[in-house]
């Protein structure tokens, strides 16, 4: 018994406990990010934002979520409901499972495997299944259309995600992303890289079809694209999965081109600031000018989305890897 308590109980007890220390804060922070998403445009159209549910409205995240708790689920007549209900749940865990291998400061990591890139790239990949899957089981041709949007466009975005991270990889030399963070305590990758970190965050936006790339949302022609016939929960689901997605391209960004936890500048008081405050607040960062190109940018054309992904971003991340592998053997630069 006592073998059994120190091999499988104990460890099992703290792995649990790593992965809710990660888990209930992110949650608290999708939540939260519609709350901030709500008021950064508010200001920016010269609007209020919410301010009526606490003070500064602060308490408005917590009344939606109540609000989706005890409305009703309203299952379509027609949907395959197994794969109808299966679908958000997998968008929803696919988001969390992902940030396993981030690191929010040295050490500070639920699996510092040696391959992290990989696996978030493999995690977002499976990501297509969930939007794939809500829009057919819904058995709605608006669902179904926002579905196939969503899949292209995120397998389009994803080639040149790829192709930015091995041009990363080659300057690192590792697929460990606290590597790939501690590879840039000289100089940020955002410097040398800037034109794939312009590539990598474009995708981004994109891959988490955030405006100017909507269109699998497209209000105007679709209604609400893959998420149309979703209500409550299930919606909330979907909703928090795409949240929690758009938080972790932000941190992924800030890993690869923008130091992670390492200050701007190796002085103080600069390193006096604990590196998981750097962290988060350059995610906070990020997530402000996804905020802000929403309220900036008109929706594209479709065709205008592929034209960048395949003609424009594809060939440029190409030949940037090439380029990038040139100067590393040119000057003896091989990690």
């Amino acid at each position: 018994m006592a073998d059994l308590w120190a091999n499988y109980i104990v460890p099992g007890l703290w792995i649990l406990l790593q992965v809710l220390v990660v888990v209930v804060p992110l949650l608290i922070a999708v939540a939260y990010f519609t709350w901030f998403e709500r008021k950064v445009m508010a200001a920016m159209h010269l609007r209020m934002g919410p301010n009526v549910v606490g003070p500064w409205g602060l308490l408005q995240p917590f009344a939606d979520a109540v609000k989706m708790f005890v409305k009703e689920t309203i299952l379509p007549t027609s949907a395959n409901k197994i794969v109808f209900l299966i679908a958000p749940v997998l968008t929803f865990v696919l988001a969390l499972v992902a940030w396993a291998v981030i690191p929010f400061g040295e050490g500070l990591v639920v699996s510092d495997i040696n391959v992290g890139i990989l696996y978030l790239f493999a995690i977002s990949s499976l990501g297509v299944y969930g939007i794939i899957m809500a829009g057919w089981a819904s058995n709605s041709r608006y669902a179904f259309l926002g579905a196939l949007r969503s899949a292209a466009q995120m397998v389009s975005y994803e080639v040149s995600i790829g192709f930015v991270m091995i041009t990363v990889l080659m300057v690192v030399g590792s697929l460990n992303l606290s590597d790939i963070v501690m590879a840039q305590q000289k100089v940020w990758f955002v410097i040398p890289l800037l034109p794939m970190a312009v590539v990598f965050f474009i995708s981004a936006l994109a891959e988490t079809n955030r405006v100017p790339f909507d269109l699998p949302e497209a209000e105007s022609e679709l209604v609400a694209g893959y998420q149309v016939e979703y209500s409550a929960m299930t919606f909330g689901l979907l909703f928090m999965g795409e949240n929690a997605n758009l938080i972790l391209m932000s941190g992924l960004t800030v890993i690869l081109f923008l130091g992670g936890w390492l200050p701007p500048l190796d002085i103080a008081p600069f390193t006096w600031i604990p590196g998981p405050i750097w962290f988060l607040s350059k995610i906070v960062v990020m997530l402000f000018v996804f905020i802000w190109i929403r309220a900036t940018f008109p929706r594209y054309r479709y065709d205008q989305l592929m034209r960048l992904g395949w003609k424009v971003f594809l060939p440029l991340s190409m030949f940037w890897v090439v380029l990038t592998g040139g100067v590393l053997i040119a000057f003896d630069l091989v990690p």
